[in-house]
């Protein structure tokens, strides 16, 4: 049993709160960006290209992170709107931040006639370490927290202003789910490689297996594979068939993802008619 007594509040100024969670979130994204800048650097990126997009993907990320938390939680926050605006305290969906950041940080791309799926391929990895990251925060303030377990690694909350039920013992779901984070940031690495000689600036150029975007899909894929499981150790509200709202998701993008990967590592493969025999 894993007992965890920290205030998840680090200090209180007037309204605003620093919290454990918003450091996290601060570190995961900042550790995020200088990554993606580091390897844009690597492989020829302009840095205008990767900042611009970052601060556009911040802006939309937390826009959806927000958006898909009033959706998912509307009672809550129709009876304390000001609590919405408090992002610091977290109720921060992270399929909200995901998609959220895609959406503005393409459109960032589309304005601006950068190369959208390369953009999003050299986001992948570090996408999976910022959320990495921001799972701490959730370890130290009880959100996202499990269903009640006998299992001898469970989290424990004892602290008052925790998120999660005091005193009694849970899945360490976002303990589960940076493990998976790291498991997939493995695959995608090794899936990414080195960028083939002579691409320039074109370092994830349509080659084999792996056209543009699709190692950003491949990214979705896997996280949205495990957090379908994970969510089942989680303690939320049930909304279709059982599932919860984040199973949903996870569902609908492994049903674009995945015909989308075959689809375009087929158009890849090479055709057999044209191989010397």
């Amino acid at each position: 049993m894993i007992r965890i007594g920290l205030d998840p509040d680090i200090a209180h100024v007037g309204p605003f709160v620093l919290s454990w969670h918003g450091v996290a979130i601060f570190l995961a994204v900042v550790v995020g960006v200088y990554l993606a800048l580091r390897r844009g650097k690597a492989i020829g990126f302009p840095e205008d290209w990767v900042y611009n997009v970052a601060v556009w993907g911040i802006v939309g990320g937390i826009a959806g992170a927000r958006l898909f938390t009033l959706i998912d939680t509307f009672d809550y926050y129709a009876q304390n709107p000001t609590a919405f605006f408090a992002i610091w305290q977290g109720g921060l969906s992270l399929y909200g931040a995901i998609l959220g950041g895609f959406a503005g940080g393409a459109l960032c791309a589309r304005r601006k006639k950068y190369p959208v799926g390369q953009l999003a391929d050299l986001a992948a990895p570090s996408l999976l370490v910022a959320q990495a990251i921001g799972r701490v925060g959730d370890i130290i303030n009880g959100d996202s927290y499990g269903t009640p377990t006998s299992f001898p690694f469970a989290l424990e909350y004892t602290h008052p202003n925790s998120f999660a039920p005091i005193g009694v013992p849970t899945h360490a779901t976002p303990v589960y789910e940076i493990i998976w984070d790291l498991v997939a940031l493995g695959i995608i690495l090794k899936l990414r490689g080195r960028p083939p000689a002579g691409q320039g600036e074109r370092p994830f150029a349509p080659t084999g297996l792996r056209p543009d975007g699709a190692l950003f899909a491949a990214y979705l894929a896997l996280y949205s594979l495990g957090r379908f499981f994970i969510s089942f150790l989680r303690e939320n509200v049930a909304v279709l068939g059982g599932m919860n709202a984040a199973q949903i998701i996870a569902l609908a993008l492994l049903g674009v993802t995945i015909p989308y990967l075959a689809f375009r590592a087929k158009l890849g493969s090479p055709d057999p008619s044209s191989q010397p025999r």
